[in-house]
């Protein structure tokens, strides 16, 4: 199948998926994790762990360490809970954590809004050419820059 689509899940109802996959995983579902996971899930755009530990920082009340944010983030990478923007140096949170594929992000230039969708065919493409290139461990990181549906017809 090359592309495929999903229900992509919101609210509690991601919450509980993202957590019950980190738990899968051998990782603890701790309170900072929770808050760092609703903050970047509740984002209408990638958010850098600044914007996010910023926020956290305004839910709890205290001052969070980017730093903090930034391992914790890693972790929900590694884990299929949230997906790099590389490009923008942010975060996105994954609304379908129980599936792993590659994702092709398409980012508009002007209002910063990051819409991913999968192409395992292309994505797959990707691979096998960088492994017949001698690669190993290939991550395929694909990133298309434009303007959104509603950029381009001048809707901000």
């Amino acid at each position: 199948m090359a592309l495929h689509h999903h229900h992509d899940s919101a609210g509690e109802k991601l919450t509980q998926a993202a957590r019950d996959v980190l738990v899968d995983a051998g990782e603890q579902w701790t309170q900072m994790r929770a808050d760092v996971f609703e903050v970047l899930a509740a984002r209408d755009r990638p958010g850098s762990a600044y914007d996010i530990a910023e926020s956290v920082g305004t839910l709890r009340g205290k001052r969070v360490a980017a730093n903090s944010v930034y391992r914790i983030l890693d972790l929900f990478v590694r884990t299929n809970l949230a997906r790099r923007v590389e490009s923008a140096n942010a975060y996105v949170a994954n609304s379908h954590p129980g599936c792993r594929h590659d994702c092709i992000f398409l980012i508009c230039d002007v209002c910063g809004a990051a819409v991913h969708i999968d192409d395992d065919k292309l994505t797959g493409a990707l691979r096998r050419a960088a492994q017949d290139a001698g690669f190993a461990e290939v991550r395929p990181v694909v990133e298309i820059r434009g303007h959104c549906s509603e950029c381009a017809s001048g809707e901000q």
